[in-house]
């Protein structure tokens, strides 16, 4: 689910729905992943938001992300060791990591079993597809 309306104001309205006390960092941190659908680390996120608020830390980042995750607002990735990326957007979806540029594109074609609630009898609660080759803008690189 993401946020109703737009802007801060919506943000601000849905981390509250969500029971989120809204701090500035925590929607800025939000906002960031709403716009930037690149599934960043918590590094790209720091990177990018200490520029506009330079008392933002690392630490920061982590519990705000651990926060959002616990209530199911925002998922994290693992599709590579040590690398764990976010994003907000929960709709059923597959990923792809290019192994030339290491970009991760969204994939929405529906796959066998995805969006299916029982498997072998076996509850579904979480799903992730992860797809690894070369994507198609490195691709005509070569």
């Amino acid at each position: 689910m993401e946020a109703n309306g737009t802007g801060i104001d919506g943000i601000k309205r849905y981390l509250m729905k969500e029971g989120i006390n809204p701090s500035y960092q925590r929607l800025k941190i939000f906002e960031y992943l709403q716009n930037h659908r690149v599934h960043p680390t918590v590094d790209i996120i720091y990177n990018d938001l200490c520029k506009h608020i330079p008392t933002l830390s690392k630490t920061t980042i982590y519990n705000t992300l651990n926060l959002f995750e616990q209530r199911d607002i925002i998922k994290s990735l693992s599709i590579e060791k040590n690398e764990l990326r976010y994003e907000c957007d929960l709709r059923p979806h597959a990923h792809f990591k290019c192994k030339s540029c290491g970009n991760i594109f969204d994939i929405w074609q529906e796959f066998p079993r995805m969006i299916q609630q029982t498997v072998d009898g076996h509850r579904v609660t979480e799903q992730q597809l992860y797809l690894k080759g070369v994507c198609k803008n490195c691709s005509q690189d070569l």
